[in-house]
């Protein structure tokens, strides 16, 4: 079976690729894997870390405003597609997946335009422009929200296949007295765990300056990943600390794992991904949603998780140090409170997912192979018959000659 996988842009698209990836590999250990990204993605980084090859095209979505910078996108997109198309051609993929990011356009179209079977996996439950088009084109969608199945074009309705979001198999499979242990932190210990995805988030970073003094007085364990762009700023904003080696500020963490899986409560944002690896390990949540999304679809992720008793919305525009402190220690210091949001959590986590998006993918890859083996025992009966009425083998320049 030989695969390609295309998203990128954050996390959030990149990481449930890696976790079909890793499925596939499982299942299949000759699979043969290729990944298509962007250079500047986040994705260039990340997937050659689990051992596998990226090939990158150039592309980039588009602003809101028509101005020169668009009509230049408008070339990058032009010369992405011919890179995809090349890509294809070369790599020859009996399937190819697409879980979001403007990367995943052109990569689906032209599979889609040579014939090549296609799946298209969207996270939220806004769909984004992208995989609406691309809806039409593919051989199927797979989405994690059932309710997503309303916003995409009637034509494609008979495409969709619910079957939640993949998340990786070492989250999966995390321990937290495990995950402790690695991490050396204590069982009697709280926890808490804090990111704002893969780039960070200066909203929710400078409400945790607050915080952090808090947490640090109260002598509680916690990994805050700032991102990159904002790590030496929230270093500097905090040096009168001597945080324990339980107390870790990083620009970016390269262990969710054990991050996650240790943690008595997460803070984090609204992400499909994010979320989905958060419920999977039945984790209590303070989730703060980005504004300005597209649909404003974290707002939606994060209200849906509120609803459902398994963790706490709070809007940016509502976020302080003071809001976010007095939420977090009035969670952690109820410890029924935890559970219960813990059980809540469990029944939103879809831990399975996977196994469903992996079935669909042997679906159509099985589709394709009968159809193609039909075409060839057609091909074979044409020659035969043909062979046989005349008596010997027709050259195959003469078949499919009409009479005039």
């Amino acid at each position: 079976m030989r695969v390609l996988l295309s998203g990128g842009g954050t996390g959030g698209h990149v990481y449930p690729a890696i976790a079909i990836a890793n499925k596939i590999k499982e299942e299949n250990p000759d699979a043969e894997i290729l990944f298509v990204g962007t250079e500047k993605g986040i994705e260039s980084e990340i997937v050659p870390k689990y051992g596998y090859e990226i090939k990158t095209v150039t592309v980039q979505g588009f602003r809101r405003k028509i101005d020169l910078e668009n009509v230049k996108r408008v070339f990058r997109l032009f010369k992405g597609l011919e890179q995809s198309r090349k890509i294809i051609k070369k790599f020859k993929p009996d399937i190819v997946i697409g879980t979001g990011g403007y990367v995943s356009g052109p990569v689906l179209f032209n599979a889609s335009l040579q014939k090549v079977p296609t799946i298209v996996h969207e996270q939220n439950s806004f769909p984004g422009v992208t995989n609406k088009i691309l809806s039409k084109v593919v051989t199927k969608v797979l989405t994690t929200f059932e309710d997503s199945h309303q916003r995409f074009p009637k034509e494609s309705i008979d495409k969709l296949v619910f079957t939640g979001n993949p998340v990786r198999k070492e989250i999966l499979t995390t321990k937290k007295h495990i995950a402790r242990r690695k991490l050396g932190i204590n069982e009697d210990k709280k926890m808490i765990l804090c990111y704002g995805g893969s780039g960070g988030s200066k909203k929710i970073n400078d409400a945790m300056k607050f915080v952090i003094k808090n947490l640090y007085k109260e002598d509680v364990a916690f990994i805050i990943a700032t991102g990159k762009p904002y790590y030496e700023e929230f270093l500097e904003s905090i040096k009168e600390l001597d945080l324990k080696p339980y107390q870790k500020v990083l620009p970016y963490l390269d262990d969710m794992a054990n991050a996650l899986g240790a943690s008595d409560l997460v803070i984090g944002g609204a992400g499909a991904t994010s979320i989905s690896e958060i419920t999977a390990l039945e984790k209590p949540s303070i989730i703060i949603p980005k504004a300005y999304t597209a649909e404003n679809h974290q707002e939606y992720n994060a209200k849906s998780v509120e609803s459902k008793g398994a963790g706490v919305c709070i809007l940016e525009k509502d976020l302080t140090g003071e809001k976010l402190n007095e939420v977090l220690f009035k969670i952690l210091g109820d410890n029924e409170k935890l559970l219960e949001m813990s059980e809540k959590s469990k029944e939103i986590g879809n831990p399975k997912s996977i196994n469903y998006i992996y079935d669909e993918i042997l679906k159509v890859y099985n589709d394709n192979k009968k159809k193609s083996k039909s075409k060839e025992n057609h091909k074979e009966a044409e020659e035969h018959i043909l062979t046989n009425n005349i008596g010997e083998t027709v050259p195959q320049k003469v078949i499919g000659i009409k009479k005039r």
